[in-house]
C-alpha cells in the first residue's frame, strides 16, 4: 500500500454476532411473530446456550437478537444496555418483558424439552434463589467460556474482574 493510500477499516464485528445466518440463529426478521431473546452476543456462554434454546425449539417460537445490534435499542427503548449486559431477556409476543431468572421459568413454559425442570422453577419462594443462581453465573459469564474478539471496549472489563 502507498503512504496516500489508507486501509478501509474492517466492518465492525458486532455485525458478526448477531442473529442470522452467521450464528445459525433465527432473527425476529425470520421469524416475526416469535418471542425474542436478547442475549450477550460478545459472549461465549451465553451464544452457546441460546443455541441450545434453539435446538430445544422444536415449534419454531423464538427469535434471536445480540442485545448489541443497534436493532434492539429501537425496537426496546426501554431496555438499558445496563440491563440487557446483566441478564438475558425474553420479550414475549404480547411485549411482556422476562428478564434473568424469570426468563428460564417462562422459556420452561413454552420449549417442551424444558417441561422436566418446570416444577422446580415453579416451587412457590424459590424465585429469589433462582434470581440469585442467574445473577452468579451473569456475573461470571465472560469467565467459564470467554468472549468473541469484537469486544473491544470496557463493556466486557465488568464481567472479568475475578
Amino acid at each position: 500500500m502507498s503512504p496516500t493510500e489508507t486501509a478501509t477499516p474492517a466492518p465492525p464485528m458486532e455485525a458478526h454476532v448477531q442473529s442470522g445466518p452467521s450464528t445459525g440463529l433465527p432473527s425476529p426478521t425470520d421469524r416475526p411473530n416469535a418471542d425474542i431473546v436478547i442475549y450477550d452476543g460478545h459472549c461465549r456462554f451465553c451464544l452457546g446456550q441460546v443455541r441450545r434454546l434453539h435446538r430445544l425449539d422444536w415449534n419454531r417460537r423464538l427469535a434471536f437478537i445480540s442485545l448489541h445490534d443497534p436493532e434492539v435499542a429501537r425496537r426496546f427503548p426501554d431496555l438499558s444496555h445496563e440491563q440487557l449486559m446483566k441478564e438475558m431477556y425474553v420479550i414475549d409476543q404480547a411485549g411482556g418483558r422476562h428478564a434473568g431468572a424469570a426468563s428460564i421459568r417462562y422459556l420452561s413454559r413454552q420449549l417442551y424439552p424444558l417441561w422436566p425442570v418446570m416444577p422446580f422453577l415453579h416451587v412457590p419462594g424459590t424465585m429469589p434463589l433462582w434470581r440469585w443462581l442467574y445473577a452468579q453465573i451473569a456475573q461470571r459469564r465472560y469467565l467459564f467460556a470467554g468472549k468473541v474478539e469484537s469486544c473491544e471496549d470496557d463493556a466486557c472489563a465488568v464481567h472479568l474482574k475475578r
